[in-house]
């Protein structure tokens, strides 16, 4: 897990609204919601890691799909 999130997603996390946040923050990792309850990182920061998580994820399955569309033409 990343210590720090990155200064493009601390932007994008202060963008939010209230109800994104928490909607956001309800799809947290346990480890990610210890560390906030724990007072290592601000909500902020938190939010802001999720939010690069899910981008990460996000671009890894994009990318499995396009390889399973890819096969899949080729039968």
């Amino acid at each position: 897990m990343k210590k720090t999130p990155a200064e493009e997603y601390l932007e994008k996390a202060k963008l939010l609204t209230k109800e994104e946040t928490e909607r956001l923050m309800s799809r947290m990792r346990s480890k990610l919601t210890r560390r906030l309850e724990g007072n290592k990182f601000s909500e902020l920061e938190a939010v802001a890691i999720q939010l690069e998580i899910e981008d990460e994820e996000l671009n890894e399955w994009r990318k499995n799909m396009a390889e399973i569309r890819k096969k899949s033409k080729g039968k």
